[in-house]
């Protein structure tokens, strides 16, 4: 396949996996992102349209492995990103420690 240069993505949020999103081609939408897939991604939450091209700088992700992933695959899904051991004793932090 050529790789394309430029498409109208849609981009979905995972409502079960925080910071977990499915880019696609909009004409397409997920009919080409595997059941299995969408099963553990949970219902997807369409959050907007963009037009990706070869050179547009995103903040988490490289627009060409998108375009080449749906180009290939027919999806580019962006995972969350890896959190750190001292990141995660944030989150069992108590909100107000009393000391």
């Amino acid at each position: 396949m050529i790789n394309k240069k430029r498409i109208i993505c849609s981009i979905y949020r995972s409502k079960k996996k925080d910071e977990m999103y499915l880019y696609v081609d909009k004409t397409k939408a997920l009919t080409q992102v595997p059941e299995a897939l969408l099963a553990m991604f949970g219902i997807p939450e369409h959050r907007m349209d963009m037009l990706l091209t070869a050179g547009r700088k995103l903040a988490k992700a490289n627009a060409e492995d998108i375009l080449s992933d749906i180009d290939e695959k027919g999806y580019y899904l962006q995972m969350p990103p890896v959190r750190e051991p001292y990141m995660l004793d944030l989150y069992k932090a108590p909100v107000n420690p009393t000391y």
